[in-house]
């Protein structure tokens, strides 16, 4: 296999950033090229946290989070924690007995599978864990010690300027407008909104909820769901949680050290009914506060829907297209979990042409042409 000289990556989130930056340190030349700023669109807009425990709808892709869970770890040696990584653990419990009985049997499946889960109370967690949260002290609580959260944004921006420094191209604020192939077939140029033109071996696909308008510039159809999320951030200062949770009716977990993030399935579904993103995170809000009375005079400070990039069968699509040569695809939901592992794994097949086994059942030719 030819060694691809130059890569465009379109797209930077946190799966462009990632398959860019383990590239970059492998030596290719790299173009990071982005319509609006490295970490500013879908990758700001996720709950963001790093886990496999919600992933048992098959063991590949169960192994694949696995996999992301242990990448995060490798990637904090490789450039520092700084201010991106926060391995704080994760806390699940429901007032519901359907919804308890639900995530109880998945533990008990999690467990057979190697993965850790600790059962406490509601009272064990108030005095050894979260003592701003409200919930009954005979609660049946789950803990999974190894998950965590990631300020996705910060990770992004740190990988890109490593990559940067390292020789790496970054054109921000410039949409991709065309993708040129040769006589072969093969991907040969990028054509960009300012008029300009890449010259590239390889384009990687990472555009997130713009994938498939990316992958029709080569006539090919990826097709997508249409599930978009609210998330809200509220500023309060101290900040009242440490860890991520998903209480009854509410997500939320800290983000950094001045707001708290909010999410939640149920206010998502009122995204069809026309509700404003300032109406749905006041519901948000009061969602929360519930839970951590602290947070409900906690003004604010954002809002916005946001649209999953999630491949129509809720699987990633990673991996070459064979009719394009030098196209491939880096689009999947819980990008922020698979982003370092599936940047590693990505980058490696393209310069050496194999694929990890973790990737087998997720290339891009299961989408028929």
């Amino acid at each position: 296999m030819k060694r691809p000289e130059r890569v465009a990556v379109i797209g930077v989130g946190v799966l462009g950033a990632s398959v860019g930056w383990n590239l970059c340190r492998r030596g290719a030349e790299v173009v990071f090229v982005d319509a609006g700023r490295p970490g500013e669109g879908v990758t700001n807009w996720s709950f963001s946290w790093v886990n496999a425990g919600n992933k048992t709808v098959s063991r590949s892709y169960f192994d694949l989070n696995v996999a992301g869970m242990t990448a995060h770890r490798e990637l904090a040696k490789a450039i520092g924690p700084d201010s991106w990584w926060y391995p704080s653990g994760h806390l699940r419990w429901a007032d519901e007995p359907t919804a308890q009985a639900r995530f109880l049997k998945t533990a008990e499946l999690l467990v057979d599978w190697g993965y850790r889960v600790e059962e406490y109370t509601g009272a064990d967690v108030r005095r050894r864990l979260e003592p701003s949260v409200t919930l009954p002290g005979e609660a049946r609580v789950l803990f999974y010690p190894d998950e965590g959260w990631v300020h996705g944004r910060h990770l992004v921006r740190r990988l890109v300027h490593e990559a940067v420094a390292s020789g790496a191209e970054l054109r921000s604020g410039i949409a991709v407008r065309g993708i040129g192939t040769g006589g072969d077939g093969s991907v040969r140029t990028v054509a960009l909104s300012d008029g300009s033109s890449l010259d590239v071996d390889v384009v990687v696909n990472a555009a997130g909820p713009s994938a498939s308008h990316i992958a029709g510039l080569i006539a090919r159809h990826l097709p997508m769901r249409a599930e978009p999320g609210v998330v809200a951030r509220i500023r309060c200062t101290p900040v009242p949680i440490h860890r991520a949770m998903h209480a009854p009716h509410i997500e939320m977990r800290p983000d950094g050290d001045t707001s708290v993030v909010l999410h939640s399935r149920e206010i998502d579904a009122l995204i069809d009914t026309g509700e404003e993103p300032g109406r749905l995170a006041r519901l948000l809000r009061e969602s929360a506060r519930h839970v951590v009375p602290e947070l409900g005079d906690s003004p604010i400070a954002q809002a916005r829907t946001a649209h999953r990039p999630i491949p129509a069968d809720g699987f990633p699509s990673v991996g070459p297209v064979p009719s394009v040569p030098g196209y491939y695809e880096a689009v999947t939901h819980s990008g922020i979990t698979l982003g370092p592992v599936i940047g590693s794994l990505l980058a490696a097949q393209i310069l050496t042409g194999q694929r990890d086994a973790l990737l087998a059942d997720f290339h891009p030719q299961r989408f028929p042409p």
